[in-house]
């Protein structure tokens, strides 16, 4: 079954709006989120509410990310809007942070990410996964790929690195461009990413980590010892068993967190060098 209420907004390409209309893949999606009462809910970008009513028959409370006033608009007069909290802004510049220490509990965030942002606005969220629960998205097939891509794959990556870093991250629904109005031209999947409780790999700076990945794939047709040179030596890379005539995308996540580790220890002169 086809939901109708599409036709009384007419999308905008500057926000990548692709409204989900297929009854049948919502449900699937709830019951994917599986909400309950004493949870935090927050939903990024409700649209025309495909997801938000739905969910909000199983809350009290959901808080909504919303930055399209005409979208707005068409909510205020729903009949559920009494249990929305509604936040009109960009969901990029939101303190998910903030949010956490009002309700004193961490946050579930979901919803149906615009093609546009949903690579940066994924890495934004990575600056409140301290306060996170778990994150469910609809994303083009394409950018999920790239989340849980492994070394060797040309689909591999920083967005590969950075988000395994952070997060256990699986593929739950792979959903056919029918299922959207206006009708895309890419294949999406509905993807969770929760954060790890005890994570496989461990770095002293982040930020170190995603300056080395920068640099490696920004040249990543280059071998290491040359998209590297002004990070490390080849010495170094020997030394840490990093083949330096090795690629970008054939350097293993815990590699790379090696390469963190080891360049923080440098510019803090912990280790010797040689």
């Amino acid at each position: 079954m086809i939901i109708k209420n599409f036709k009384k907004h007419f999308p905008l390409k500057r926000y990548g709006q692709n409204f989900l209309v297929n009854t049948k893949t919502i449900q699937k999606i709830i019951n994917i989120i599986n909400p309950n009462t004493k949870q935090t809910l927050v939903e990024i970008g409700p649209g025309l509410a495909a997801l938000t009513k739905p969910i909000c028959q199983l809350l009290e409370e959901l808080i909504v990310i919303e930055i399209d006033p005409n979208l707005l608009f068409l909510l205020k007069k729903r009949s559920f809007y009494s249990k929305l909290t509604v936040f009109y802004q960009d969901a990029l510049n939101f303190n998910y942070t903030d949010l956490f220490y009002k309700k004193n509990q961490l946050i579930r965030v979901f919803g149906n990410l615009p093609y546009n942002i949903s690579t940066s606005l994924i890495i934004s969220l990575f600056n409140h996964i301290k306060v996170i629960q778990d994150m469910n998205f609809m994303l083009q097939k394409e950018v999920a790929e790239r989340l849980i891509s492994i070394p060797g794959n040309k689909s591999y990556g920083r967005l590969s690195i950075i988000s395994q870093y952070y997060c256990k991250i699986k593929i739950l629904l792979n959903v056919v461009p029918e299922d959207f109005r206006p009708i895309p031209k890419v294949h999406s999947v509905f993807i969770n990413l929760t954060p790890h409780t005890n994570s496989p790999y461990f770095v002293y700076d982040t930020n170190i980590l995603s300056s080395i990945t920068r640099n490696a794939f920004q040249n990543r047709r280059k071998i290491l010892r040359h998209s590297l040179k002004n990070l490390f030596s080849e010495k170094e890379l020997i030394q840490l068993e990093i083949n330096p005539n090795l690629r970008a995308e054939n350097i293993s996540i815990f590699q790379y967190c090696q390469l963190a580790d080891y360049l923080y220890k440098k510019l803090n002169n912990l280790v010797k060098i040689n």
